[in-house]
């Protein structure tokens, strides 16, 4: 099965569709830290540094799955909402590379707010150009704890599929049992410089995290977010005001920070996935990331479904 993603980000939902058993043809992504951090990863992937605006997704003609991340600020309450007036909003490109690839599936993610209300209009017209396109969309928020990852971090998926392929798609169901909490998520990174009282940090974070917040170049630095979040991190035991270089150490008395690798394995990331530049650069590559493990439950209905489609296939024949 190959793929193409726009918005690669630092390689979230590109590690989970490569765990789904989607081969990457192309990876468009602008920022070159994150790019930096992709082909450090998987130097084998056709990374591409550039405006997904000025790609040209004919020579991708026939692909199995266009997916992306499409910026979240134009409809995230941190970015205004403002929507379609938002210059950062990357759908109408998303719609004109469906057009140019054609692909068998189309897989966009982005924030819960764009299920909000004040955008019933816009998600309809949405819709509205890819059946226009020969495409059937659908859309389903889901929550990266139902699927092992230690925060709630809700985001919208949508999937846009051809007809005959329809009947045979299903959203992945839920994990059975509850998230892992926080503190027996990072109890091991906390005690790697032999901090005494890790296990007694760990016994009081036994809850989720709150949403790990990335922010944006000209916004956001690296901290956990918003006065809110902070409050919630404190409860957890976290002070969120900033990120640390390194964990703990032997008699570190109070609240620790979390360094980048701490993050990362809370928003679903494996421990070998690098992410290159300075910790500013590296945490923000991190915060805005879609867990790989969402991406690949999804990508694995997708890979289903085409399964499902080519014994039905046999079967008729």
């Amino acid at each position: 099965m190959t793929s193409v993603e726009i918005c690669a980000g630092a390689g979230g939902q590109s590690l989970g569709l490569e765990r789904a058993g989607f081969d990457h043809e192309a990876l468009v992504e602008i920022d070159d830290a994150c790019c930096a951090t992709l082909r450090s990863n998987r130097p084998d992937w056709n990374v591409l540094h550039g405006d997904v605006t000025r790609f040209d997704g004919r020579p991708y003609f026939g692909v199995d799955l266009l997916a992306g991340g499409v910026p979240c600020p134009p409809f995230s309450v941190a970015g205004d909402q403002l929507g379609e007036d938002d210059e950062r909003d990357l759908f109408p490109h998303a719609l004109r590379l469906t057009e140019e690839m054609r692909p068998r599936a189309v897989m966009l993610e982005n924030v819960r707010g764009f299920l909000d209300p004040d955008f019933s209009s816009y998600r309809e017209r949405l819709f509205d150009s890819f059946r226009a396109l020969g495409y059937q969309p659908d859309i389903k928020l889901f929550n990266a704890s139902d699927f092992g990852v230690p925060q709630l971090r809700p985001r919208v998926v949508i999937v846009a599929l051809q007809p005959e392929d329809v009947e045979h798609f299903r959203w992945p169901e839920k994990l059975p049992g509850a998230a892992p909490t926080v503190g027996d998520t990072l109890v091991d990174l906390m005690a790697e410089n032999g901090w005494r009282h890790a296990e007694r940090w760990s016994a009081g974070a036994q809850a989720i995290a709150p949403t790990i917040v990335g922010g944006s170049k000209k916004h956001g630095g690296p901290d956990l977010g918003p006065s809110r979040a902070r409050k919630a991190w404190a409860q957890l035991g976290v002070e969120g005001g900033t990120i640390a270089e390194f964990a703990p150490e032997r008699d570190f008395i109070g609240n620790p920070r979390l360094t980048v690798r701490m993050v990362a394995r809370v928003q679903g990331f494996p421990d070998d996935w690098h992410f290159t530049g300075r910790k500013t650069a590296a945490y923000r590559q991190v915060g805005n990331a879609f867990p790989p493990p969402v991406a690949e439950a999804v990508g694995r209905s997708i890979a289903q479904m085409f399964e499902l489609a080519a014994v039905r296939s046999v079967m008729v024949a």
